[in-house]
């Protein structure tokens, strides 16, 4: 009976384990490529000009010297979502063609500023007023 029961029990136990799955991460990894890089990428570049460009690459073969693989993954509950490549070929030290997915340009994504709080806003005014009341006591003592 004893033997029943601990054998029931292991079984239980073990088939929990079914149940329980571990988290996954979600995994942005690569060369985020968009649009707006892409139009400043002229043939005949140079490599460093196509790094400043674009960025490190993420794959330089050595198989293929004269090839730049620009690839980006986006893994979400272990599943892959988005998986873009670029790819920048060189003769020598002249980039010839750039063919590949781009993300498209997220005009105004960076570059919009935070909105400011109302301590910001008394902050910014009482600077402004003080400015201002420093040049007019710059310009009475000029006069």
């Amino acid at each position: 009976m004893q033997k029943l029961l601990s054998v029931l029990t292991a079984s239980l136990l073990l088939s929990a384990c079914s149940w329980l799955t571990p988290y996954k991460l979600d995994i942005q990894q690569g060369n985020y490529i968009t649009e707006d890089m892409v139009a400043k990428l002229k043939p005949g570049m140079t490599r460093n000009q196509v790094r400043y460009v674009l960025g490190t690459p993420m794959l330089v073969d050595p198989f293929h010297a004269n090839r730049w693989d620009y690839v980006y993954r986006e893994v979400r509950d272990g599943k892959v979502v988005v998986e873009k490549r670029y790819v920048v070929n060189f003769e020598g030290d002249k980039a010839t063609s750039f063919e590949g997915e781009v993300f498209p340009t997220q005009k105004g994504f960076i570059a919009a500023p935070a909105p400011q709080s109302a301590r910001e806003q008394t902050l910014e005014q009482a600077g402004t007023a003080e400015a201002v009341n420093a040049q007019n006591d710059a310009k009475r003592a000029n006069q």
